[in-house]
């Protein structure tokens, strides 16, 4: 017989010991359908080519069909909010970039909050960016670059990818760190902005390594600095935006996996751990390097931080840059 006084702890106990029973038991039998995984553009972005590399991955580790399913739309929204109002299963997974972190600064009928509704899984990649110029424009470097902005202000000019894209936010933190007047020229599309810079259209663009490292290699383009932590082996010449003389002058696009916001921690676990393991494998990471990707692999902790550190930053920089949510 249990003693009077030790029934309430004696009851707690158990309730505990059969709660992580059943949530051991849950992480074991999971997955056992298959599972879809969002992916917010089209085939062929970046977000496309992680997603893919990762769903083949896991579906060989797990054991059941992780299929790729694209939703394009509104920035990246449409994809988002079909996982947000999904079932807390563990069987609707979404992986997506900063345009996540960058909607709350650019649009204001969001269906969803990403910190509300979502729950982190893992930080996947990243990608890493380069300031380019082109050949006609007097600076070597990317002090001597600011330097000639200041001295002609408005003269000089930026291509993007369109307003709100990470190319145009970067040179907009840029302008902003180092007090420059700049002109942005948007393009749909970052491919159109690296062609204009190769016309001569624009002076400046910052895009992704991969993207333009044959118009690097050629001369028609030329570095001025990587928007990284360290220098990017592609490019072992080129010093990082601090080196160059500019500190917090960083701009990645990094790709994570996020689930509905109630989904079971011992899922999101079991998911995390199995991402970590297929990010490190030696073919995920050979299909990766020739898109130019850079395996980033990141616990739930680290990819809600990343979330939370870069919703907060994009929003500084799109209130300096004026751009008006739609």
């Amino acid at each position: 017989m249990i003693a009077p006084g030790r029934s309430h702890g004696w009851l707690i106990a158990t309730a505990l010991f059969f709660t992580l029973l059943c949530g051991s038991a849950l992480a074991q039998s999971y997955p056992n359908k298959p599972i879809r995984l969002i992916l917010p553009f089209p085939a062929g972005a970046p977000s496309d080519m992680v997603g893919r590399a990762v769903a083949q991955k896991l579906s060989e580790q797990l054991g059941e069909n992780v299929v790729p399913d694209n939703r394009p739309g509104a920035g990246g929204n449409m994809a988002t909010a079909t996982v947000a109002k999904a079932a807390p299963d563990g069987y609707t997974l979404l992986v997506t970039s900063p345009s996540i972190a960058l909607s709350p600064s650019l649009y204001s009928n969001l269906t969803y909050d990403a910190a509300r509704d979502l729950a982190p899984v893992a930080r996947l990649a990243s990608i890493e960016n380069v300031l380019l110029v082109h050949p006609s424009v007097p600076a070597k470097t990317l002090k001597q670059f600011i330097a000639l902005a200041r001295a002609h202000p408005g003269k000089l000019n930026f291509g993007s990818g369109g307003a709100g894209t990470t190319n145009h936010l970067a040179n907009e933190l840029l302008k902003t760190l180092e007090k420059i007047d700049i002109v942005h020229v948007p393009y749909k599309g970052a491919t159109l902005a690296s062609l204009a810079l190769i016309g001569g259209e624009v002076d400046e663009v910052i895009v992704s390594v991969a993207s333009v490292l044959p118009l690097i290699q050629s001369g028609k383009v030329r570095p001025l600095a990587v928007l990284s932590e360290r220098r990017v082996a592609t490019l072992p010449d080129v010093p990082t935006a601090k080196e160059a003389g500019v500190d917090n002058f960083m701009m990645s696009i990094w790709f994570g996996m996020f689930a509905p916001a109630a989904t079971p921690r011992e899922i999101i676990s079991r998911l995390s751990r199995e991402i970590t393991k297929a990010m490190e494998a030696p073919n995920v990471r050979e299909r990766m390097a020739v898109a130019g990707i850079d395996p980033w692999p990141g616990t739930p902790e680290q990819m809600g931080e990343l979330l939370r550190s870069e919703t907060a930053r994009f929003a500084v920089i799109a209130r300096s840059a004026g751009l008006s949510r739609e």
